[in-house]
């Protein structure tokens, strides 16, 4: 918010800043998302009464850059359960032990924020969610590994982070949840800020795509007729249904963003919804992508070419929570309902 010291963009703005941003440099936009989910969390947890993170706006004007450390190898619960311990400490923090992997900025952040599971305190288990300190690391309590040997996006520097009783003081601690799904507004808003900003990356690299499909079509030449494929049908085709799969995305993106900031009650749909906008931005930036590559030619094969690295990098998309099983399976409970025992 301007009044800490922020721009006072909109969710709906930053999406959409976040594009423009993904169609120049996708793994740099994929980095910043990981900050900006937390100020944005902050901002839907404060406009829904929760204000335990005015330090992540406060801190984020003053220059703090903050990282997302939920991601754990086989933890297909993702923020509703951790294979991390959260073990209480007398003054009200919390010391944290696990391995969080994707963890994007490992170079740069100076605040990870995570979860792990207390399970020794008297109203236990507790999913804790918090903030460690960077300077947690030069204390040896958390390990950053330079492990980030990747097809693509390699720019996030999303390393492997060893936590070995990391410490987050009681003022980082911000919430303390039963485990398993609830409307609580702290999972509302990392589970909207996320989905919608990743959907901003995958839709930003789509919208290049289509870009360089266009430029390259204009430059090739047919030998057979001599004119240049942005005259061949099946190019016009192909270029075509590459911007009718695009031209869906962004509005799709604007108005749950907008339906966020107004806190829109879609009850028990938001889940769903969310899952959703992300999946499709992905699976049509894959083949966007793909056609894209159909079109330029052989060249596009080549590691040198732009679309050879939006290849590379869109297949990150798929990794992100929710991945294909779990959209689909959230949807499906939406509308027909849990499967039964």
């Amino acid at each position: 918010p301007a009044e800490l010291g922020g721009s006072g963009r909109t969710l709906a703005e930053v999406a959409r800043l976040q594009q423009r941003l993904a169609e120049a440099a996708p793994a740099t936009a994929l980095a910043v998302n990981m900050h900006l989910v937390w100020t944005g969390v902050a901002k839907v947890a404060a406009d829904r009464g929760l204000e335990t993170l005015r330090f992540v706006q406060e801190g984020a004007a003053a220059g703090e850059l903050f990282a997302f450390g939920i991601s754990e190898a086989g933890n297909d619960l993702v923020l509703f359960g951790s294979d991390t311990t959260a073990a209480p400490s007398e003054d009200g923090g919390y010391a944290f032990t696990g391995t969080k992997i994707f963890t994007s900025l490992a170079p740069a952040w100076t605040q990870l924020g995570l979860h792990g599971i207390d399970t020794t305190s008297p109203d236990a288990p507790r999913i804790v969610f918090a903030f460690v300190p960077r300077d947690e690391e030069s204390a040896g309590r958390v390990v950053v590994s330079d492990d980030w040997d990747t097809l693509g996006m390699r720019a996030t520097q999303s390393r492997t982070t060893r936590l070995e009783g990391a410490r987050a003081p009681a003022d980082r601690v911000v919430r303390r949840l039963p485990p398993g799904p609830s409307p609580d507004p702290l999972l509302f808003g990392i589970f909207s800020v996320f989905e919608i900003l990743l959907a901003s990356v995958y839709t930003g690299v789509a919208r290049r795509a289509i870009d360089v499909a266009i430029e390259t079509a204009g430059a090739r030449r047919s030998k057979k007729s001599g004119r240049a494929y942005t005259q061949d049908p099946d190019i016009r085709w192909r270029i075509a249904e590459m911007a009718l799969a695009y031209d869906a995305l962004p509005p799709q993106i604007d108005r749950l963003a907008r339906d966020v900031e107004a806190k829109v009650d879609h009850g028990d749909r938001w889940f769903s919804l969310l899952a959703g906008v992300k999946h499709r931005a992905v699976t049509s930036a894959k083949r966007i992508v793909d056609d894209a590559m159909l079109v330029a030619g052989g060249s596009s094969y080549f590691s040198g070419s732009e679309l050879s690295r939006l290849a590379r990098d869109v297949q990150a998309g798929l990794f992100h929570p929710s991945d294909p099983e779990s959209a689909h399976a959230a949807v499906a409970t939406a509308l027909l309902g849990p499967v039964e025992d």
